[in-house]
């Protein structure tokens, strides 16, 4: 093949074709293929000649062609409830971190909560035609037929953070109760005897365990479960101030809040009615960011691993995905308690050690009681 001829130009405004390095570099279109995906049988010279070619050229493979050769487009869908919400950019980030590094894009879309956005999305990401949907469900009920759909669907869906009852599907979640026990069990080690719950919507699987932890510690403390100190907000800064404003005019000395929006609803509260934490409250908030630092007293909080969170879940979608397939599993990540100033721990021990007889319990074993 002459010089001449391998440098003719593709026409102006067309984007180079696969035919058109084959031709710059004196090669058949399938050694181009060979070298576009990486095939090990082309020869070092061969190889840097098609490169050389396709760098020339700003040749770009095209994926809708691939896609329709191999079945998979290398895209998987997520759909969260509220991106606003600073916990879900962090699962997004994980989620998109461990697709990369398999050769994953990921196509994002937000629900606001909302069934009739949700409904949409899905529909839109099958349209699309992904190998697979995260979803993180909105609050309330699919309809019959979506519902029917996602079970139905020759493609995976991972559920995250939130599962569904009728859903048969993998899902990885945080174990919510388990935080959510540890913070009210912490509380009661700190001396709090009326505690109080400002909950997400009970609807939801995750609002609902993080009650059960609450109810169950209580009992397990031997402290009266108080349904006047029960609150129930919507995951939202407005409904923790409104939470707040009902739960505080009954005076707990305790309050575990179900996520950190709420708590910083729950502190706007506390300002405007002239209260204290920890002198008149304690307080433990579910989830722990970097900004919440800003706060005095310093929260004690449950941290949750969000972005293990969205990496797990993209992890597994895409052994399913690659063919690995079984009975439906549900991961369960741990969340941890970090403790700081909004409890009064400090000074609660420090108050139980003056008055302690030295044969009552020291302060450590008061800590890991």
């Amino acid at each position: 093949m002459s010089s001449s001829k391998r440098s003719r130009p593709s026409k102006p405004g067309r984007a180079a074709s696969i035919s058109d390095v084959a031709r710059e570099s004196g090669v058949s279109i399938f050694t181009v293929s060979a070298v576009v995906n990486n095939k090990s049988h082309v020869g070092k010279t061969l190889r840097e000649r098609v490169e050389n070619a396709i760098r020339k050229l700003n040749y770009r493979p095209n994926l809708i062609a691939r896609s329709l050769i191999k079945q998979k487009t290398q895209t998987i869908g997520m759909i969260v409830p509220d991106i606003v919400n600073p916990f879900f950019p962090m699962v997004v980030r994980g989620a998109e971190d461990a697709a990369q590094k398999q050769g994953y894009n990921l196509l994002l879309c937000n629900s606001d909560d909302s069934l009739a956005k949700e409904e949409t999305a899905i529909e839109l990401l099958l349209s699309k035609r992904v190998d697979g949907i995260l979803l993180t469900k909105a609050a309330g009920e699919f309809s019959p037929a979506l519902h029917k759909t996602i079970q139905e669907v020759n493609i995976p869906f991972v559920l995250v953070m939130r599962t569904y009852p009728t859903l048969t599907k993998d899902a990885v979640i945080t174990d919510d109760y388990q935080g959510a026990y540890e913070a009210v069990c912490h509380l009661a080690r700190a001396g709090r005897n009326r505690i109080g719950l400002i909950s997400g919507p009970l609807r939801i699987s995750n609002a609902k365990e993080r009650w059960r932890g609450f109810r169950d510690a209580l009992e397990e403390k031997k402290l009266p479960y108080e349904p006047e100190l029960v609150v129930e907000g919507d995951y939202r800064i407005e409904s923790g101030f409104r939470a707040g404003h009902a739960l505080l005019s009954h005076r707990p000395d305790g309050i575990y809040v179900a996520n950190h929006l709420m708590t910083i609803g729950l502190l706007q509260a506390v300002e405007e009615m002239g209260l204290k934490c920890p002198e008149d409250f304690g307080l433990v908030s579910f989830d722990d960011y970097p900004w919440l630092g800003v706060f005095r007293p310093r929260l004690t909080t449950v941290e949750l691993p969000k972005h293990q969170l969205g990496s797990e879940a993209a992890e597994l979608l895409i052994q399913r995905i690659g063919g690995n397939h079984g009975k439906p599993v549900l991961k369960k990540l741990l969340p941890e308690l970090r403790i700081r100033e909004s409890c009064g721990f400090a000074q609660f021990v420090s108050a139980e050690h003056r008055r302690a007889a030295p044969s009552e319990p020291s302060d450590a074993s008061l800590v890991n009681k």
